[in-house]
């Protein structure tokens, strides 16, 4: 497979699973997580998808698009081994959807990394909330969930609490 189609896979499988988790957490209460800005592109998908909903971004530095950049209140700039610690203090077990696309092009290290931040990420969604993830996370308490139509297997994972 090509790196194009894998890219396209991992995208269309991102909108997928966010217009799922978008969906599934509708009517919760509790801010919404993005881990990693980037250029911006799934940011801006869920700000226009839920207007509705405080966006907080965590993000070692800012450098997406203009049109794609969060306000200076709703950035959380930091390494998220301790932002998201730091933010559990803040908010609590809150947040009614995570979303991750932390990894880049070397798998072994994506994994190291899921499984470094997997611990810190579990404890901040509410009951009821969602992950989606571009890698697979390793949790003792959520659910791993089937992929909604549309989204292409090992592209990207969500996972709901519970309880």
């Amino acid at each position: 497979m090509s790196r194009l189609d894998v890219f396209i896979n991992r995208m269309v499988s991102q909108r997928a699973c966010l217009d799922f988790a978008i969906e599934q957490t509708r009517g919760m209460t509790g801010p919404v997580f993005e881990l990693g800005l980037g250029n911006g592109r799934t940011f801006d998908h869920m700000r226009e998808r839920m207007p509705e909903r405080d966006i907080f971004v965590f993000e070692r530095k800012v450098e997406s698009n203009p049109a794609s950049t969060p306000d200076a209140e709703m950035t959380i700039l930091g390494d998220v081994r301790e932002t998201l610690p730091q933010s559990l203090e803040r908010f609590g077990p809150t947040a009614q959807l995570i979303h991750a696309d932390l990894g880049g092009h070397n798998l072994e290290k994506n994994d190291r990394f899921a499984r470094e931040i997997s611990p810190l990420v579990e404890p901040m969604l509410a009951v009821g909330g969602l992950m989606v993830s571009s890698d697979k996370m390793y949790f003792s308490a959520l659910t791993e969930l089937p992929l909604p139509e549309g989204a292409v297997a090992g592209r990207c994972f969500v996972y709901r609490r519970d309880a």
